[in-house]
C-alpha cells in the first residue's frame, strides 16, 4: 500500500524524519516511539495531511505530493482526539457528513449511515448529541465516520491514549476486526503486539522493523537505556 522513498521532513528548523525508506504492504502495521521520535509525523504523511519537506511518499501508486484528493479517498485518518474529528451536532451527521461529497443520492446516505451505525453499535445514539457521548463512544463515532467512506486503509494515530481500559478493549476488538490494511500508531504495546509488522521511531529515525515480539523487545530495551 504505502512506499515511503528518501523522505525528510523539518518543522522550521527542527529535523523530525530523516532519511526514511520504507515499504508497507502487511495489513496490519505498528509504530511505536518516544515523544517526538517522529512517529506521528510519519502517520501523518501516509495520507498526506503532511508532505514531506524531502522524497516521496505514494499510496497505491499516488503520489501525496501531486495526488492528494485520491490518497485521501484511499487512507482514512483516526486522530488520538476525537473532538477534533466530529464536526457534525448529532452521531448520524456526523457519519453522513463526508458521504455528501461522494455524489451519492439522499438515499444511498442514509442507506450507508444506518448500516454503518448499525455494524458500530451507535444505532442508538443517532440522534444524540455527538459532544456528549463518552470518549469511547466519541472515538468510535470517529472510526465509524472514516469507514463510512470505505477507505483501503485507515491510519490511527495514538487510538487509545485518551480512554479508560474498558473503551481500550473495546476500541482494540474494533480496529482487530477491520478488513482493512490499518497502521496505527500507538504507545499501547499490548494493543499491537499480534500485528503483522512493528516499526521502532527514534530520533527521526527507524531503528528497528521487524515482528512486534522482535521490535517491542528492542523499544523495551532502548526506552530503558534513557
Amino acid at each position: 500500500m504505502f512506499s515511503v522513498r528518501g523522505v525528510d521532513h523539518f518543522y522550521g528548523e527542527g529535523h523530525v524524519l530523516r532519511s526514511i525508506d520504507v515499504e508497507l504492504t502487511e495489513r496490519r502495521v505498528a509504530v511505536v516511539g518516544a515523544n517526538g521520535s517522529g512517529k506521528s509525523t510519519f502517520a501523518r504523511l501516509l495520507n498526506g495531511l503532511l508532505v514531506p519537506t524531502r522524497g516521496d511518499v505514494t499510496v497505491g501508486g499516488f503520489n501525496t505530493r501531486k495526488d492528494g484528493k485520491q490518497v485521501k479517498r484511499k487512507v482514512g485518518f483516526v486522530f488520538q482526539d476525537p473532538d477534533l474529528q466530529i464536526v457534525m451536532p448529532t452521531v448520524a451527521e456526523d457519519v453522513a457528513f463526508g458521504l455528501r461529497y461522494r455524489g451519492l443520492s439522499k438515499s444511498e446516505i442514509a442507506a450507508r449511515v444506518t448500516a454503518v451505525l448499525a455494524e458500530f453499535g451507535l444505532s442508538d445514539f443517532r440522534d444524540h448529541l455527538a459532544h456528549q457521548l463518552s470518549g469511547g463512544q466519541k472515538q468510535t463515532l470517529a472510526i465509524a465516520s472514516v469507514l463510512a467512506l470505505t477507505p483501503q486503509c485507515v491510519v490511527f494515530d495514538e487510538p487509545t491514549t485518551m480512554l479508560d481500559l474498558r473503551n481500550k478493549h473495546h476500541i482494540a476488538k474494533t480496529i482487530r476486526s477491520l478488513s482493512q490494511h490499518v497502521v496505527v500508531v500507538s504507545h499501547d504495546l499490548d494493543l499491537l503486539m499480534d500485528f503483522d509488522r512493528m516499526l521502532v521511531f527514534d530520533e527521526g529515525r527507524i531503528v528497528a522493523d521487524g515482528s512486534p515480539k522482535e521490535a517491542a523487545g528492542f523499544y523495551r530495551e532502548l526506552m530503558a537505556a534513557c
